[in-house]
C-alpha cells in the first residue's frame, strides 16, 4: 500500500508542470499569438511546421499542445545556472531555445497551442490490443500506471499538468518513452521511472496506440 501510495504521489508532483508554474504564467499576462506566429514561422516552422503540425514523425506535431506544457518543454533545453547540461539535451533545440526570451516561450507556445491539430493514425494492427491495453489498465505486475490516468481516456492530457498525447506520432512517442528510459531525457522523474519498466514492444505498441487516439 505504501509503495502505490509513494508511485501515485511521485506521479502527481512529478509528472508535466506544477500548478504553481500556471499561476505564474497566468500572472505575466495575455500572451501575444502575433508574436508567436512570427517566432513560429522564423524559428520553428523548418521542423515543426507553420501551425505545428509537423511533417516528418522525428519532430512532434505541436499543435493543440497544452502552451504550458510547451513553454516548459523551451526552458527545459536551456541549462539552468549551475547545471553542466540542460535537463533535455538535445543540440539543435537547444540553439533555437537560446534565441528566445521567456516571453517568446510563452508567446510561441500559445500559438501553437491555438492551432488545429492534424492527427496521426495507429497503423500496427498486430499490436494494437497490447498498445490499449497498457494505456488504459497499465501493467500492474511491472508497476506500471495507466497513461489514461494522467492523460485521459482520449490522450487529451490535462492543462498546466500533463501534456497532450492523441494524435501524436507514434515514432516520436516512441523515441522519448526509449529516452526517458535511457536517462538521454531527464525532465521528468516519473516518466524516467515508468518508461524503466517497459519492454521494446511495449513502447512500441502503445506510442502505436496513442497516435490513433481522437
Amino acid at each position: 500500500m505504501l509503495r502505490s501510495a509513494s508511485i501515485v504521489a511521485s506521479i502527481l508532483t512529478a509528472f508535466g508542470l506544477a500548478l504553481s508554474s500556471a499561476a505564474l504564467a497566468q500572472s505575466a499576462g495575455k500572451p501575444d499569438l502575433k508574436k508567436g506566429a512570427d517566432i513560429a514561422g522564423q524559428v520553428c516552422a523548418g521542423c515543426h511546421g507553420a501551425d505545428g503540425n509537423s511533417p516528418t514523425p522525428a519532430n512532434p506535431k505541436l499543435a493543440g499542445q497544452h502552451a504550458e506544457y510547451l513553454a516548459k518543454q523551451l526552458a527545459n533545453f536551456k541549462a539552468k545556472p549551475g547545471a553542466k547540461e540542460p535537463e533535455r539535451n538535445n543540440a539543435i533545440m537547444a540553439a533555437f531555445a537560446a534565441q528566445l526570451s521567456a516571453d517568446d516561450m510563452r508567446n510561441v507556445s500559445a500559438f501553437y497551442a491555438s492551432q488545429p491539430l492534424t492527427p496521426a493514425a495507429a497503423r500496427d494492427k498486430t499490436l494494437v490490443e497490447l498498445g490499449r491495453n497498457i494505456y488504459r489498465g497499465g501493467i500492474a505486475a511491472k508497476g506500471v500506471p495507466a497513461c489514461a490516468g494522467c492523460h485521459g481516456p482520449s490522450g487529451a492530457g490535462l492543462p498546466a499538468q500533463y501534456p497532450r498525447l492523441q494524435g501524436q506520432y507514434a515514432e516520436y512517442t516512441e523515441s522519448q518513452l526509449t529516452g526517458f528510459r535511457q536517462g538521454t531525457r531527464a525532465n521528468n522523474a516519473s516518466m524516467t521511472a515508468i518508461s524503466a519498466r517497459l519492454s521494446d514492444v511495449e513502447i512500441k505498441a502503445v506510442s502505436d496506440y496513442i497516435a490513433g487516439l481522437r
